[in-house]
């Protein structure tokens, strides 16, 4: 029984650091990039990412009680509000932000393949 208490416990400390690193590196993430839309991708996919770690390893810690279905409801709440939210805040960047093709480059497929093509000689 103290064995499985023991892993119990190692699966709670994985998720809640994986969690805490993945905020970690959100933050510098967001201060690092340049551009907002770069910005607004790592702090969304951060979010998600963390917090969903974070509650699993609550989760585990806890047992299965309602405070833990609470906490799984908390995840997909999140999972579906966070792109979306995300998602909407970037397209009001790209139909306001009048220099948005300064902080970026529109390539074609084709564009893509022949870059490839000359940098190492394949795809």
């Amino acid at each position: 029984m103290a064995a499985l208490e023991w892993i119990r416990f190692g699966l709670v400390v994985f998720f809640v650091l994986f969690g805490v690193t993945i905020f970690f590196l959100e933050i510098f993430g967001v201060y690092r990039f340049k551009f907002v839309l770069n910005r607004m991708q790592v702090a969304a996919t951060g979010d998600t990412l963390g917090i969903g770690s974070c509650l699993v390893g609550l989760m585990i810690a806890n047992g299965w009680n309602a405070a833990s279905a609470k906490m799984a409801f908390v995840i997909v709440f999140l999972w579906l509000a966070s792109p979306v939210s995300s998602h909407v805040i970037a397209r009001l960047e790209y139909t306001t932000d009048d220099e948005l093709l300064d902080n970026c480059r529109m390539v074609t497929v084709e564009e893509a393949e022949a870059e490839g093509d000359d940098e190492n000689g394949d795809i």
